[in-house]
Parts: C-alpha cells; sequence; structure tokens
C-alpha cells in the first residue's frame, strides 16, 4: 500500500514550487500516482530512472521500452505520455501565431523538448505565413534522414495545402552531434529545389542534437 502520507508531502510540494528541489524519481513517481492512485510508484520509478537514467529520458521512451520496466503497465504508460504530450502542445500553442523571427528563442525551446531526446530521427516542418506567423509545426517523416525517407514532392504538396510563403526544416540527431551529414546536406538542397518551383521560401534547417543546435542559415548553407 503507498504511502499516503509522503505521497500527499509530494503533492504540496509541488503545489507550493513547481518541481524545484525535486529529485527526477520523485518527478516519474508523482506521474505514476495520477495513474495509480492506490499503488505505491516509487519503486517503479526508481527502476525507470535506472533504466533510462533521467526523468526527461523517462518521458520520451517508446511505450515499448517503458513496458520493460517492471511494475509499470498500460495506465502508468499513459500518464506518462499524457505529461508529455501536454507540455509539447502548450510549447507549441505558445508560438503558433507569433514572428518567427521575433519568437526564435520561444522555437528553440519547444524544437528541444520535441526532439531532443528521441531515439530516431524526425523530421519536421515549420509553416509560415507572409508575415512570418507560424500558421503549423508538423513531424512529416521519421527514420535515418536519406532522400528515401524524406520526399520533396510530399513537402511540396503539404506546402500548397497550407498555403505557406515560407518553411524552416527542423529534424533531430540522436547521436547528439549537430554537425550536418552528407545526407542532410543533400536533401536540403533537393528541397530548395522543390520548393523553388512553387514560390515558397526556405528560412533555414535546424539540426537539434540534445541541447545543441546547427542553423544551416547562420553557418550560409540556406
Amino acid at each position: 500500500m503507498p504511502d499516503k502520507g509522503h505521497r500527499r508531502r509530494l503533492r504540496d510540494k509541488f503545489l507550493k514550487s513547481g518541481f524545484e528541489g525535486f529529485h527526477d524519481y520523485e518527478i516519474v513517481e508523482l506521474l505514476l500516482t495520477l495513474a495509480q492512485p492506490m499503488k505505491d510508484c516509487k519503486p517503479m520509478a526508481k527502476a525507470a530512472l535506472r533504466k533510462f537514467g533521467s526523468s526527461r529520458a523517462v518521458l520520451e521512451a517508446y511505450a515499448k521500452e517503458l513496458s520493460e520496466v517492471k511494475g509499470l503497465g498500460p495506465n502508468n504508460i499513459f500518464g506518462l505520455r499524457l505529461a508529455r504530450d501536454i507540455a509539447r502542445r502548450y510549447l507549441a500553442e505558445r508560438i503558433e501565431g507569433k514572428d518567427f523571427l521575433q519568437s526564435s528563442q520561444e522555437v528553440m525551446d519547444y524544437l528541444k523538448v520535441s526532439l531532443r531526446d528521441r531515439s530516431r530521427e524526425v523530421f519536421m516542418v515549420i509553416y509560415l505565413n507572409g508575415r512570418n506567423q507560424i500558421m503549423s509545426m508538423e513531424e512529416v517523416f521519421e527514420g535515418t534522414l536519406t532522400t528515401s525517407v524524406v520526399y520533396p514532392r510530399e513537402v511540396v504538396k503539404q506546402a500548397l495545402n497550407h498555403e505557406a510563403a515560407a518553411l524552416i526544416f527542423v529534424h533531430n540527431h540522436p547521436s547528439g552531434n549537430p554537425q550536418p551529414s552528407k545526407d542532410d546536406l543533400e536533401i536540403t538542397k533537393k528541397l530548395k529545389d522543390a520548393v523553388s518551383t512553387i514560390d515558397v521560401s526556405i528560412y533555414d534547417h535546424i539540426i537539434i542534437a540534445g541541447d545543441e543546435t546547427y542553423s544551416f542559415a547562420d553557418h550560409g548553407l540556406i
């Protein structure tokens, strides 16, 4: 049975100052209690931290990986995924409709939260209108970034569907190395050539690698 006093202290501590002063396992434990209020979640939380290394990594883990932790079931996994996706949705809604150039730091914060801990490469497109306002952000491809995964024709189609005036490409490097690969450079050129046929600009291609970023525009590659 769970220690109700311990659980109440965790909740009161969170309501008073958020996650300040929390251990990583306490953050995971508190999230797990939402799905299993009548079970002691501390052992599961500590087991998850041992397996994944941090609360951030626990939230980014795939459902199959989480299910390998003793005690974690569908309800727990649902609670963790819900917390993660609510955070992403909140950050996304904060920047949609804003001028990209004036909100670049907020955009980078969102991108890091969304992509830095993924175990696979994800390719995202940010669609801007003629006033440089963010209209939408979509994950369009998943897998190693090669011409066999990223289809320029599909990017053109989606740009037309969104009536975008400009695009920003984003993908992550799970390796943690922010430097662009040969494939990164090649696919960026192919995308730039394809998008130019519909008179849409490409403002940047951003690589997220952990807490590091690489901007093609800053390095004169766009």
